[in-house]
């Protein structure tokens, strides 16, 4: 769109005010507006004016709320908010942006109550921009002008934000902050203490400058010479475009970087090797292994026997006791009789625990009736279509739920999270025993339990290494995603959380679990895997033409069409592909097991307060001038590259 004096380069409609703090919005509340971009008289301007019902929101130009004649104030009756406490389902803070003088809008009349709303400001009155954490709530951006003043936050009902921030990209240089990955130091690309500071370090050739899309930096620094880390996420988001792009930078010495620093170039990966899958290891082969005392012998090549080619069915039983640590490799026979006559004596101490409880006591211990219920319900829908547990009287249902009661006197921290029933089921159907399915249970749980943690954090980083994984391997895949809306890899989810349970057959999910139990190639695998199957669909996803409702709806429709042995095999041919590379970059070598994890140079920060709600109000942290902190949503995915939700996902 162009007119006199201004050119319009990006729109985005579905772009809502939330003008009440409940959880819940009212109608009246939600105040539906378009966000765009315009390029007028020099000057680029970030404009939002609201839609009113028999407007037409192609004819809005601009708006600005007059305050007070010019001066910021706050209405009595506006509520207050302060941004940094701000829940996902709502904010808007009363701290206005400093008035513009602007043409008079069309389809919103300036003096209407939600016209009252619309603001323009330009992007070199930006300071920062912070994304929401994701989850199931729309997906809102709160931008910081330099006067410290906060615009009203913006959500983002039919997605966008991505899309937004890379329009912003062209104009300005945005600096993830090391101490909050969801908070941008905005920058102008001519800034000269940035260009400064990159020139003194010489971190970056001349080629660099179209490859380095983000910048981790000490946002309260006053030079730049204590960065943490600059990294550089390859062809991600946000990539700068090339009209604004930094000047050329003379090439980098030969030697190290300067201690403190690790910059990550664009990798170019070599040929992905080829890769073929052993026969099982039978009964006689893991015989072989075994001393006169029972001791096993040459384990490491053992578990590579079992990595290559999994276990025959008839061996199972035996053999995932060791791979989930409830007998010793170096063991003798004496000795592993020895333990499971303690543990038998363990497990039903603690059963003993909750089957000594009488009702009249239960009544009053809500915790374990509402696990209680949760196992019942769970265990009553968990893998009927197999025959070990098929039928309305079946003594296998009855054994998953005293398992799963039994775990939560166990674990008292964790108790017991929809899906473990799904962890265990399998587990039980090998051993066919209550005491050995339940501690080979614990073994499997100590493996995954932080999937199942309220916080979500294993979660929010299994899909950051998952997403950065995926961004070495095919970036083209990741920027399509991240065009849709699914750049989250949110639809991995369940992968993750119980290790593809769901997603295969179920004798190839023993097939499966018993691979990545021997912890090799590494300790990640089960991304790999996530990995091999996104790479077998991509061509599907990107020449489909898929939005973020088909993708997700393609990905759910993969269940049980699955070969175990083509993803294994893809798997390992992609750990080996990455592996090959001589310039890997250190966070990739982290997460694939081959460089030890880098020690942070400062604590974590402490985790997020809760939600506001009507009965219990979050602590305050210090108050920061740069960076704020928000509280964890319902349901959070992303620990680094967070992602939107939009409202038809």
């Amino acid at each position: 769109m162009e007119g006199a004096g201004y050119r319009v380069v990006f729109e985005k409609g579905g772009v809502y005010l939330h003008t009440s703090a409940k959880k819940h919005q009212d109608p009246d509340s939600l105040i539906a507006g378009v966000i765009r971009v315009v390029e007028k008289d020099n000057d680029v301007l970030l404009h939002w004016a609201p839609v009113e019902e028999a407007g037409d929101s192609t004819q809005i130009l601009f708006s600005k709320k007059d305050v007070c004649g010019g001066d910021s104030c706050t209405s009595e009756e506006e509520p207050t908010f302060d941004p940094g406490y701000e829940p996902d389902w709502a904010v808007i803070s009363t701290v206005r942006p400093r008035p513009r003088h602007s043409e008079p809008t069309r389809g919103a009349e300036p003096s209407s109550p939600r016209g009252s709303w619309a603001f323009s400001v330009s992007l070199g009155e930006l300071k920062s921009i912070r994304r929401s954490k994701p989850g199931l709530s729309w997906a809102y951006l709160v931008l910081v002008t330099q006067a410290g003043g906060s615009l009203p936050a913006l959500h983002f009902h039919r997605g966008g934000t991505r899309a937004l921030l890379r329009i912003l990209s062209r104009y300005l240089l945005l600096a993830s902050s090391p101490q909050d990955s969801r908070l941008y130091l905005v920058f102008p690309h001519d800034s000269s203490a940035l260009s400064n500071s990159f020139h003194h370090l010489q971190l970056f050739d001349q080629d660099s400058s179209n490859v380095v899309s983000r910048f981790l930096q000490d946002p309260y620094s006053t030079t730049f010479s204590s960065f943490s880390r600059v990294t550089n996420f390859f062809r991600g988001a946000l990539q700068p475009h090339p009209e604004g792009a930094s000047p050329d930078l003379p090439p980098a010495p030969d030697d190290e970087p300067e201690p403190g620093f690790e910059v990550i170039s664009c990798v170019e990966l070599g040929p992905r090797p080829a890769v073929e899958r052993a026969p099982p290891v039978t009964e006689e082969e893991w015989a072989r292994h075994v001393d006169p005392e029972g001791r096993l012998q040459q384990v490491p090549e053992l578990k590579a026997r079992i990595f290559s080619g999994g276990l025959s069915p008839s061996l199972r039983r035996e053999a995932w006791k060791f791979l989930l640590g409830y007998l010793s490799w170096e063991g003798s026979t004496e000795e592993h009789k020895a333990h499971v006559r303690k543990k038998t004596d363990e497990y039903f101490r603690m059963k003993l625990q909750w089957k000594s409880v009488s009702p009249e006591q239960e009544r009053r211990n809500s915790l374990l009736h509402g696990y209680r219920s949760l196992i019942e319900r769970d265990v009553s829908r968990t893998d009927r279509t197999n025959k070990f547990y098929e039928g309305p009287e079946n003594p296998g249902l009855g054994l998953l739920n005293d398992i799963l009661l039994t775990y939560c006197m166990y674990h008292f921290d964790l108790g017991y999270v929809q899906g473990m029933s799904d962890l265990l089921s399998p587990i039980l159907y090998v051993t066919q025993n209550e005491v050995d399915a339940f501690w080979c249970f614990c073994g499997f749980m100590e493996l995954v339990h932080g999937n199942f943690e309220e916080s979500q954090e294993t979660m929010k980083r299994q899909l950051g290494q998952l997403l950065l994984l995926l961004r070495v391997l095919d970036p083209p895949l990741c920027d399509f995603l991240d065009s849709q809306d699914s750049g989250s890899l949110c639809f991995c989810f369940r992968w993750l959380l119980i290790w593809f349970k769901r997603e295969f057959p179920f004798p190839d999910v023993l097939r499966l679990w018993e691979v990545l139990w021997t912890g090799l190639p590494g300790p990640n695998l089960h991304l790999l895997v996530a990995c091999a199957i996104l790479d077998m669909e991509r061509d599907t996803l990107m020449l489909s033409g898929f939005g973020s409702n088909e993708i997700l709806k393609h990905i759910n429709e993969l269940t049980m069409k699955l070969s175990v042995e083509d993803v294994l095999m893809r798997a390992e041919a992609l750990y080996r592909q990455l592996t090959a590379c001589r310039e890997l970059p250190h966070n990739v070598q982290e997460v694939l097991g081959l460089a030890p994890p880098t020690e942070p140079h400062s604590p974590s920060p402490p985790a997020s307060p809760l939600p506001l709600s009507p009965t219990r109000a979050p602590p305050a942290p210090p108050p920061s001038a740069d960076t704020v902190t928000q509280p964890d949503s319902s349901l959070e995915i992303l620990p680094e590259e967070e992602e939107e939700e939009s409202a038809d996902s």
